[in-house]
């Protein structure tokens, strides 16, 4: 009974602490693939991930009047950028690449067909995710971006690269300035990529809060439980997060009962906000 109560005060300072910050968030929803609008508007979710475009391209951009039904309907909405990669079906893919690539395009990612490394420091990568895709998203009224592939500093750094931890810090502060020139409110959360809490405290003061896939459940593969030294890892780093009053949303790739129990449980014990759902991100949970 003891711990039942434990629980439950944890869970009460884990909204508590968001609420300090003017935005209520219990429950968040995670889709990139099939969105339809209505549903997540009569959903129960606080906060929404979703692509800013159906299929990646800008013809095919989700409007303003969209995000705004989704506002109508209490609901936080955060765009996916990836900031770490490149991607062959967005719209600022130029074909003449395959035999002309730009300076900061890199290898192609082994594991995701059609995403691309890129030196996330270079000038030019920069300016084209803030002029266009942050722009786009801007325009399309989303409160805030989901930046993914932060982790790919991991990636240069093991390739000898010893600034590609702070570049990537230094990164997501410029996404954050020119976002908040034309939105002060405008939030930044990256994936991923915890560690940089703690090995350069200054990027607390640059997000909002931080998404941390795989905790607990879905480590390599969906349903694997997380090996000990990596929790402990993560949870330090996420700690940090909490500590500093950021929102912290965790997912966890498995449809086991007992373990979307589990993820929820410790999750809101440590004041995080727990989603269990689809790696392939192409339906709610």
């Amino acid at each position: 009974m003891r711990y039942r109560w434990i629980l439950l005060l944890a869970w009460i300072m884990a909204v508590m602490t968001v609420i300090a910050q003017d935005i209520t968030i219990e429950t968040w929803a995670y889709q990139l693939q099939n969105v339809d609008i209505d549903a997540l508007a009569a959903s129960d979710y606080d906060l929404i991930v979703m692509d800013y475009s159906a299929d990646g391209t800008s013809d095919e951009a989700y409007s303003a009047e969209e995000i705004d039904r989704l506002h109508e309907a209490g609901k936080i909405v955060l765009a996916y950028m990836s900031v770490g990669e490149a991607e062959d079906y967005r719209f600022y893919w130029d074909d003449s690449w395959d035999d002309n690539p730009p300076t900061w395009l890199d290898e192609e990612n082994p594991n995701w067909e059609g995403n691309y490394k890129v030196r996330y420091w270079d000038d030019d990568w920069q300016a084209l995710i803030i002029d266009h895709y942050l722009q786009a998203i801007l325009d399309a009224d989303f409160d805030g971006v989901y930046l993914d592939i932060i982790d790919a500093y991991d990636y240069y750094e093991a390739q000898g690269r010893e600034s590609s931890g702070q570049e990537m810090v230094d990164w997501v502060a410029t996404i954050a300035t020119a976002a908040h020139e034309q939105n002060p409110d405008f939030m930044i959360f990256p994936q991923n990529g915890a560690q940089l809490a703690l090995d350069y405290p200054d990027y607390l003061d640059v997000v909002d809060g931080i998404g941390q896939e795989d905790i607990y459940y879905g480590y390599e593969a969906d349903n694997e439980i997380i090996p000990d030294d990596a929790r402990i890892e993560l949870e330090a780093a996420l700690d940090a997060f909490v500590e500093a009053d950021k929102i912290v949303l965790v997912v966890a790739y498995t449809d086991d009962p007992d373990q979307i129990a589990d993820h929820t449980t410790r999750s809101q014990a440590r004041g995080y906000i727990p989603l269990a759902t689809y790696r392939d991100l192409d339906r709610l949970p």
